[in-house]
Formats: C-alpha cells, sequence, structure tokens
C-alpha cells in the first residue's frame, strides 16, 4: 500500500469504551475515545506491523495485527474538512460528557454559546460551507472546534488552507486557526490567531511556554461580509515546531520562527481546529468556513 493508509475499525467491547489506538512498529501515533475511527495512517515506505488496539473501561482489550508494505508517501491533500463528520468542540472546559471533562480547553472566563452546522449553500464558495455561531452571557467566552484526521510519524511537512467569511469583522476577540500533531508523548503544536483586539497582529503559539507571541504581520479588523483566503505552512524540524510562512488574499508574509513542543502529551493524533474568542461585550458574530484543507508529506 501507499502512505497514508485509509484505517477505517470498530470495536464492539463489554463495556463502555476507553479508548481505541494506532500502532505502527510498537509506536502510538493515533488515539480516540471512540469504539470506532476512520483515520489517514502515514508511514514511512517498508514492512511495518500495524496494530489496532480497544480498550474498554474495565481493562478488556483486544487488537488486530496486520502486516504491511508501504511502496511510497504520497503527499496527501485531504479536502473539504469542514464537512467531515466527527468535528469536536468545547469552551472553557470539556463538557461533562466527554472523556477528558473539567479539563481546560479553550480557556476564557466562560462557556460561550456556539453551534457548528455543516453543509451550508450560502455564503460558499464550494457550495457547502459550515457555520459557526458565538455568543453568551460571559465576556471574553471562547469556543475551540477540532477535527482529528489520522496520525504518524513520517510525516512533517503542513499547509493549512482555508477561506473564512464573517459578518462583523470587528466582533472578535480574536480568530484562532491550528494544527497539532502528536507522538511518542510529544505534542508539535503550530497555534495562530489573527489577534484583532488585543496585540493587532498575527500571534503565534509557543507550545513549551504555552503563551502568544506576535509576529510583525498587522491583523486589526476583517473586512465584513467577505471572503478572506487563509495559508498557513508549517514544519516539524529538528524537532521543532517551525512557522514558516503566511499568505493572507494571496499576499504571503516569512514568518520563519521556531519553538519547542510541549512535553509529555498522550493523545496522538494530527489534527486541525478553529477556535472562536468572544470580545469584552461577547458580542454575537459568526463565522463561515469553506474549503478547509490540509496538504501533508
Amino acid at each position: 500500500m501507499g502512505s497514508p493508509a485509509h484505517v477505517v475499525a470498530s470495536a464492539q467491547p463489554s463495556n463502555p469504551i476507553l479508548d481505541m489506538r494506532v500502532y505502527v512498529d510498537g509506536n502510538a501515533v493515533f488515539f480516540t475515545f471512540n469504539s470506532s475511527m476512520d483515520a489517514q495512517i502515514w508511514m514511512a515506505p517498508g514492512a511495518h506491523t500495524l496494530e489496532i488496539t480497544a480498550v474498554d473501561k474495565s481493562g478488556q482489550n483486544s487488537a488486530a495485527i496486520i502486516p504491511v508494505t508501504v511502496t511510497g508517501q504520497a503527499t496527501a491533500t485531504l479536502s473539504q474538512i469542514q464537512n467531515m463528520p466527527g468535528w469536536e468542540s468545547c469552551s472553557a472546559v470539556f463538557p461533562p460528557t466527554h472523556a477528558r471533562a473539567g479539563q481546560i480547553c479553550a480557556a476564557g472566563l466562560g462557556t460561550a454559546l456556539s453551534t457548528m452546522t455543516p453543509n451550508q449553500h450560502s455564503p460558499s464558495l464550494s457550495g457547502a460551507s459550515a457555520k459557526f455561531t458565538m455568543g453568551g452571557p460571559t465576556a471574553y467566552s471562547n469556543m475551540l472546534y477540532f477535527k482529528s484526521l489520522g496520525g504518524g510519524t513520517s510525516v512533517s511537512h503542513f499547509t493549512y488552507d482555508l477561506s473564512f467569511y464573517i459578518d462583523d469583522g470587528t466582533a472578535p476577540q480574536a480568530l484562532e486557526f491550528d494544527v497539532n500533531q502528536t507522538f511518542g508523548g510529544i505534542r508539535w503544536t503550530w497555534g495562530t490567531e489573527c489577534n484583532l483586539n488585543g496585540s493587532g497582529k498575527w500571534d503565534i503559539w509557543d507550545p513549551l511556554n504555552e503563551k502568544w507571541v506576535p509576529t510583525p504581520v498587522a491583523c486589526t479588523a476583517f473586512p465584513s461580509n467577505s471572503w478572506i483566503h487563509l495559508v498557513w505552512n508549517f514544519e516539524r524540524v529538528n524537532g521543532q515546531a517551525h512557522y514558516i510562512s503566511l499568505s493572507v488574499n494571496g499576499t504571503t508574509y516569512n514568518i520563519d520562527q521556531y519553538y519547542q513542543p510541549q512535553q509529555d502529551w498522550t493523545l496522538e493524533d494530527i489534527n486541525v481546529a478553529f477556535q472562536m474568542d468572544g470580545n469584552y461585550r461577547q458580542q454575537p458574530y459568526t463565522v463561515w468556513l469553506d474549503n478547509v484543507t490540509l496538504v501533508a508529506y
């Protein structure tokens, strides 16, 4: 087979599921709390042992072990991500129904009121955008949306390409667009935000020190009711998270900043994320995402 491999699996545990994982040659590369998975798994050319495990909350476990030979790794383009099933969301903390209930998620000062509705015909570039609403009673409340796509250690370059449309370009405190890769207990986060009511810059995330760092690129407001094309280029190189470049509506800015990754992280995957931040009035606004694409190699 080629890489990435499309892995679809399901489990029927006797008790509630704890987790499912994918291992390549004994190394965990993908994790889910669900009893099913649909993931892209990147593997270097050569012979490998692919193992899918399921564990329930009583400790019972099972595994499927598959020997595979990878003939080559192609550049993968995962497109129209905004309409894929399985998006997750959380506000200040993960909700009570989540396996990570109570853990910090999007932070902020309260629980935002927010919805995601895929397959919107208007406004749309592709004919199927995803609509995200933002509001709530507490100022500076945020909502994070993220979609897990797969995992692997052999992929290290990512292009996050999307278009967004906002009904009121002055309403957000910030809009955040992220890519995350985790394996071997280490998490590389390429976090980016237009901090329009804060620094007035495009900020990038320092994973190890968990803080935002302003870039020289200004971002003070978005035009309302207009499509904006955003492209970020990242790579994992020499163990670091490298922010390569940013493009906004065809204008490219060289970022070229390196940061150390976050340590002691155990939930393996590659995911993309979008976060909406509320301002000092928690002013309601709506964002549509379209043509959300991750190119990975």
